[in-house]
């Protein structure tokens, strides 16, 4: 079947299909954006059309705000499919799908909410006491908690109960994974809003509506290196600008973009460290760069290096060394460009005694791949200069929709896999040497030897690997183990997830968990339980979720289960918002001072169950 005559096929079957979906009023009501998705998005976002789960469904769009939509239309991922169309149209769109009007986003504000904290709520150092503060816990992103930080015993964990849940407005995913510092928690939503809340009773102390939607982890620290008392929050966006605001108050100090592609994001979080924030960079031009009208592909991936007082640029450093240059062109006159990709999805590991900062890198996006692509890097912690790369996989280049076939002239002769990395390299230590340890998208576990330039001490397969599957997110490593999620969605319901524990040492494997069969009925996604947010651990105790919503707590020494919890249910929420969890993906949970705070609901990619709630549980 010519290109043509699939995408005639396509739209007509997604008539039908949407047909289904939405009600006949919604359909009478607004024809023109309802013929403008089936002919531009339908294909995609039809959930039972097309082979790929990576676009979020017809429904899912549901739960997005039309600010988030027209975002996307306008100058987002999905602005090559909108090529065309005007303002109106687009506006039209985000309107149908989101299914609520512009401007609903404006209850995110804290003032609108009527759990706001006293407004003599004292603000004391935040860095006091015990916390989580950024990705890992600590710059080494172990995602260990000690246990005078965690204070929680493991064999209190079994009576974890809920103790409240913070609404995320607007039906967004909740996207970002909370800091805990100074009895405050810190956290970002999809809407853009950033929050800080009273730990013991999730009231809300203010809020900050960033440009854009707000996935990163946010670390607190003063701003500058000097004896100053004033404490700055910081993260980025998802139109790659980097903020500080202020951590008592919420007002904002300084901004700056990290990177100027359209298609640029920040969705590793920034790394505080002596003065200054690390920032890694990433886009979503991975995802249109099958378009056969998109000139593929100018993204490369960096990490941009801040002084923390005032936001000025220290150095900048794309993972590509070889310069971007024009490739060629297609049969219909798109330009070709390259290399491209290697985007930094993940937070960077600090190395203060060799002076060095770690970033893992995701694919390439065109061909020959970059050397630089799904690879660990070491980086000069000063001048940002390149000191070592270790590629784990070589030859991936990759853009979406490319897996199935040779979609359009701008995909890559050979589609890779799409091995990205998309956890942070964690800096451990054993008795012998130091260790980098990570997980990839192919389903392999590694272990590098910082001292020799990245070589391999060890691997292990924990997982079959895919594009959607492997090692995801996040793992953890204590002094003894590391802990691998697993995902394998991609194999079915009986392959999917299983939490895995390799000696630190060696990565011969301890024990692997499977998550227990559940019943599902009619809803299909809960019998599928893939693991691919990143996990927590604490003295004795791994937290795990999977994507059909459920937390469990694994011990440490078996891999048994001693606690779950079903997140994906509605809970009435401290702030007066309608709140309902989803699926467990991206961030892991924080245990802090007894209490364990997790985000349920991101659903950013495939099969995801959107919610919009953040729990916090204590044992009573």
């Amino acid at each position: 079947m010519s290109l043509p005559e699939r995408s005639a096929s396509v739209q007509r079957l997604g008539l039908v299909v949407l047909a289904w979906l939405l009600p006949s009023s919604v359909f009478a009501q607004i024809p023109q954006a309802y013929q403008l998705f089936v002919g531009r998005c339908a294909s995609c976002h039809a959930a039972t059309v097309g082979k790929s789960t990576r676009a979020p469904s017809r429904r899912d769009l549901g739960q997005r705000t039309p600010e988030a939509i027209l975002g996307a239309l306008t100058n987002g991922t999905m602005a090559v499919h909108a090529r065309g169309l005007n303002d109106g149209q687009k506006r039209e769109i985000a309107l149908m799908l989101a299914g609520k009007p512009f401007g609903a986003a404006a209850s995110g504000d804290a003032d609108a909410m009527p759990n706001r904290c006293g407004r003599d709520a004292a603000f004391t150092n935040p860095l006091d006491g015990p916390q989580w503060n950024g990705w890992g816990a600590d710059v080494e992103n172990s995602r260990a908690q000690t246990a005078a930080a965690a204070a929680l015993p493991a064999d209190a964990v079994s009576r974890l109960t809920l103790k409240w849940a913070f609404g995320f407005p607007g039906g967004e995913s909740a996207y970002g994974q909370p800091t805990v510092v100074g009895n405050r928690v810190y956290i970002g939503s999809d809407n853009g809003f950033v929050y800080a809340l009273d730990a013991p009773t999730g009231c809300v102390h203010w809020s900050f509506h960033a440009q854009a939607g707000v996935r990163t982890a946010i670390s607190i620290g003063r701003i500058g290196i000097d004896d100053s008392e004033r404490f700055a929050a910081y993260f980025g966006d998802l139109k790659a600008n980097v903020y500080a605001i202020d951590a008592a108050s919420g007002r904002q100090i300084w901004m700056r973009r990290a990177d100027e592609h359209p298609l640029a994001r920040v969705t590793g979080a920034p790394t505080l460290w002596g003065g200054r924030l690390y920032v890694p960079v990433a886009s979503t031009e991975e995802f249109v760069g099958g378009h056969p009208k998109y000139e593929c592909c100018t993204f490369r991936g960096s990490l941009v290096a801040y002084d923390t007082f005032d936001g000025n640029v220290l150095w900048k450093r794309t993972t590509i060394a070889q310069p971007l240059a024009r490739t060629g062109k297609t049969s219909i006159g798109t330009r070709l460009w390259g290399p491209a990709g290697a985007a930094v999805w993940s937070a960077p590991t600090v190395d203060a005694r060799r002076g060095l900062i770690y970033i893992a890198t995701g694919d390439a996006y065109t061909s020959p791949a970059a050397p630089e692509s799904d690879a660990v890097m070491a980086l000069d912690l000063d001048t940002g200069r390149v000191q070592w790369t270790k590629q784990l996989t070589a030859d991936d280049a990759f853009v979406w929709p490319c897996e199935w076939e040779n979609f359009s002239e701008t995909c890559p002769p050979k589609p890779g896999p799409d091995f990205d990395f998309g956890m942070s390299p964690m800096l451990r230590h054993t008795d012998r040497r130091d260790l980098i340890v990570i997980g990839q998208k192919s389903g392999a576990a590694w272990a590098l030897d910082p001292d020799r330039r990245g070589a391999i001490v060890w691997q292990h397969r924990v997982g079959k690997g895919s594009w959607d599957g492997g090692l995801m997110w996040g793992a953890a490593a204590d002094d003894a183990r590391a802990y691998f999620p697993n995902v394998d969605s991609y194999y079915g319901p009986g392959a999917a997830g299983g939490l895995a524990a390799l000696d630190l040492a060696t990565g011969d494997p301890a024990w692997f968990t499977r998550p227990p069969a559940r019943s599902c009925g009619a809803d299909a996604p809960s019998c599928s339980q893939p693991q691919s947010a990143a996990v927590t651990v604490i003295p004795g105790i791994v937290f795990s979720g999977s994507t059909n919503g459920v937390m469990r707590a694994y011990r440490t020494t078996d891999g048994r289960i001693v606690w779950e919890y079903d997140t994906a249910q509605r809970f009435t929420a401290v702030n007066g918002v309608d709140a309902h969890g989803g699926s467990l993906d991206g961030p892991g949970p924080t245990v802090v001072n007894g209490m364990v705070f997790v985000s349920s609901g991101y659903a950013t990619v495939g099969n995801r169950k959107p919610g919009n709630v953040l729990l916090a549980f204590s044992v009573p």
